[in-house]
């Protein structure tokens, strides 16, 4: 079976929305404040070696950055509500067989940004090549690596029954 790309979704939130939401993280972060707590955390477990999910996911988020930066664009950092979206989705296409797109509209909301982007993927054997040899070769999924307005990204990437990887790639802008 050859690799495989999705399309290319793009969802910016109308500017009423963006005051809306604005309103609401003010209000959370008020309530946060009055109510915060001192926790005591345990010490972290010792790191436990990659799976090989973690791996493809890592190189992948590593090839983004090198060909942004090689263009002149900022490093894509790290959002936890976007890897658990970008997470939950591709455990859905490995499971599935097959790549579509999640609800961009949800993703925006959920995770409180004004722009979100997602390229997905299928069949590539590593993060690395999936980025080079499926993503970047696609003038909508290379358009999204390479947005300007973009400052978050991440990839997730899970393996299916049929033994292919299954990769989403998130994008954000708050």
């Amino acid at each position: 079976m050859q690799p495989t790309l999705g399309d290319v979704v793009v969802t910016h939130m109308p500017h009423s929305l963006l005051a809306r939401s604005a309103s609401r993280l003010a209000t959370l972060v008020t309530v946060c404040a009055l109510t915060m707590t001192v926790l005591v955390v345990a010490p972290t477990a010792p790191a436990e070696a990659a799976t090989g999910a973690q791996k493809y996911s890592r190189s992948a988020q590593k090839a983004t950055n090198a060909v942004r930066v090689k263009r002149d664009r900022v490093r894509l950092t790290g959002d936890r509500c976007l890897r658990q979206h970008a997470r939950r989705h591709a455990r859905a296409m490995a499971r599935q067989g097959s790549i579509w797109h999640q609800d961009m509209q949800a993703v925006l909301e959920a995770c409180d940004l004004t722009m979100v982007g997602e390229n997905v993927a299928m069949g590539y054997p590593t993060g690395r090549a999936a980025v080079r040899k499926g993503w970047m070769k696609s003038p909508g999924h290379r358009a999204n690596i390479l947005r300007r307005q973009y400052r978050l990204g991440v990839v997730a990437a899970a393996k299916g029954d049929d033994g292919l990887w299954y990769a989403a790639q998130l994008f954000g802008r708050r």
